[in-house]
C-alpha cells in the first residue's frame, strides 16, 4: 500500500442531502484514504453541509468550501465548483487528483485497486469503473476507453496537459475531458472489475427518458459525433427502452443541432479526432468483428 500513488478527491455537490452520506461513509471506509478531500457545496440549501460537516470535525483531511447559491442550474456550474476545489489541492504533493460524484457509493477497496492500475502503467491518464443504477452499461458494447463523470481519477500530468475541465453549460465536460486526454496520447480506461453505485438516475433531476434522449443527440453534434456514427447509435438505441421512439428522439436531438448550426464548445481538432476514432471503430464492426472489439458505443460519450 505504501508504494501506491498519492491522491487528492473533489466533488462538487448541489443539493445532494439525500444521498451525500452514503459517498462520504464510502471514503472514509477506504483502506487507501485521499491525501485531501474538498467538497464543494454549490449552493446547497437542503442540507448537505450539514451533513458534511459532521465528518469534518473527525476527518481533517476532509474540506468543505462553501459558494453562493446560483438560480441558474448548468453544467458549467459543476466546473466551477470543480475548480474551487481544485484551488484548494494546487499547492499539494499528489499523483492523482479525482473527480467524484456526490450521490454514488463503492467498495472499501475501489480506490486502490485504481491506484494499483495507474501504478502498473505509466501510460494509462484517466481511470474509473462502470456505474450502476437501474442499469449498468454492457461493456461488450460499450467502449472501455470512455470513463464515466460518476469518478474520474486523473493522473496529474494528464489532468494538467489537457487543461482540466471546460466550462460548458449544455453539458459533456466528462467526455471532452476524456477524449482529450486521449487525443495528447494518454491511455483512458474503465475497468469493468469494480463498480460504483450511482443512487439518483442520470437525468431524474431535471428531465424525462424522451428529453434526455434528444438532449444527448444535442450533445452528440456538439461534441462533433460523426453523422454516420449517430445512424448507427439511433439504430441501436431504438432496441433499448424507450423502444423506438428513444432512438428517434437521439436523432432529432442530432439533427435539430445540425439545422440549427449549434455552436461546438469544442475545437476543430478535437472534432476530427473524434470523429477518426468513431470511423476505426464502425470500420473494425462492419469488417465482421464482434462489437466488444470494435467498441461501438451505444453510449453520448463516446
Amino acid at each position: 500500500m505504501t508504494n501506491l500513488p498519492k491522491y487528492v478527491l473533489i466533488t462538487p455537490a448541489r443539493n445532494e442531502a439525500q444521498f451525500i452520506e452514503l459517498t462520504i461513509k464510502s471514503v472514509v471506509a477506504q483502506t487507501v484514504r485521499p491525501l485531501k478531500w474538498v467538497i464543494v457545496s454549490d449552493g446547497s440549501t437542503d442540507g448537505t453541509e450539514e451533513i458534511v460537516n459532521k465528518y469534518v470535525a473527525d476527518h481533517p483531511w476532509i474540506e468543505l468550501v462553501r459558494m453562493p447559491e446560483r438560480r441558474e442550474r448548468h453544467f458549467a456550474g459543476k466546473v466551477h465548483a470543480f475548480n474551487a476545489g481544485y484551488a484548494s489541492v494546487k499547492h499539494l504533493d499528489y499523483d492523482l487528483i479525482g473527480s467524484m460524484d456526490a450521490d454514488i457509493s463503492f467498495d472499501p477497496d475501489y480506490f486502490s485497486f485504481l491506484l494499483g492500475k495507474l501504478a502498473e502503467d505509466p501510460a494509462l491518464g484517466l481511470v474509473g469503473t462502470p456505474f450502476k443504477d437501474k442499469t449498468i452499461y454492457d461493456y461488450r458494447f460499450v467502449s472501455i476507453e470512455h470513463v464515466s463523470g460518476a469518478c474520474q481519477l486523473f493522473r496529474r500530468e494528464c489532468f494538467e496537459q489537457i487543461g482540466g475541465y471546460v466550462p460548458v453549460k449544455s453539458g459533456g465536460i466528462d467526455h471532452i475531458a476524456v477524449i482529450t486526454a486521449r487525443m495528447k496520447g494518454w491511455k483512458t480506461r474503465t475497468f469493468t472489475e469494480k463498480v460504483c453505485l450511482h443512487h439518483r438516475n442520470i437525468g431524474s433531476a431535471e428531465r424525462g427518458a424522451l428529453n434526455a434522449k434528444f438532449r444527448d443527440g444535442t450533445l452528440d453534434y456538439a461534441l462533433g459525433g460523426h453523422p454516420v456514427w449517430e445512424l448507427f447509435r439511433t439504430a441501436y438505441q431504438m432496441t433499448r427502452e424507450p423502444y423506438v421512439i428513444g432512438g428517434l428522439a437521439l436523432l432529432a436531438g442530432y439533427v435539430t443541432a445540425s439545422m440549427r448550426r449549434l455552436e461546438r464548445p469544442i475545437s476543430d481538432e478535437l472534432v476530427a479526432f473524434r470523429r477518426r476514432e468513431q470511423m476505426q471503430r464502425l470500420k473494425k464492426f462492419l469488417s465482421g468483428r464482434t462489437f466488444e472489439q470494435s467498441k461501438l458505443a451505444p453510449s453520448s460519450c463516446q
